[in-house]
């Protein structure tokens, strides 16, 4: 796909949004199921299912996903799909590109052992290795352009609100 090409295929749905902006407003959704027989979740992705469960350094066998490598690979997925979106719209040639997120965990926050340490990622980085004969300006317009249109980073760096319930079924 091409620029051009991008920009025919998304105008009428840009159209749509701004002669409808409720048309914008989608509601995304996950869902995943309690494991009975270990300490497992069973999430639909929508296109095959995966079983989370606690991390090695949690006391899990490593054979389910983890939770934090799942947020990660969605970081990774979502960064590179823009990349690659923007880089097409603003016309900076990809040979090759690798997306890749680290974060950094302190597990005694997750396992309780101190109450001062906090649970979650103390930090995330995320990094582009390109290579591409584009000008500086322009890696530095694609990098900001990436930034600031990639849904789960700006969901990570914002921390929207987020409300949790539980009913009993």
């Amino acid at each position: 796909m091409d620029a051009a090409e991008l920009r025919a295929t998304q105008a009428p749905i840009k159209e749509k949004y701004k002669s409808d902006p409720n048309a914008a407003l989608i509601t995304l959704k996950a869902r995943g199921s309690i494991d009975s027989e270990g300490i497992a979740c069973k999430v639909e992705t929508g296109r095959a299912l995966a079983v989370a469960g606690l991390h090695p350094a949690t006391g899990g066998s490593g054979l389910e996903l983890c939770s934090g490598d799942m947020l990660l690979e969605a970081l990774v997925a979502c960064a590179g799909v823009t990349l690659k979106s923007v880089a097409t719209a603003i016309e900076v040639p990809l040979k090759t590109g690798i997306v890749t997120a680290e974060g950094d965990l302190d597990f005694r926050g997750t396992l309780g052992i101190d109450k001062e340490t906090p649970v979650g990622f103390a930090e995330i980085r995320l990094r582009f290795d390109v290579d591409t004969s584009a000008p500086q300006d322009k890696l530095d317009l694609l990098l900001k352009l990436t930034e600031r249109y990639c849904v789960v980073y700006q969901t990570i760096k914002n921390g929207p609100r987020v409300s949790v319930a539980m009913r009993r079924v």
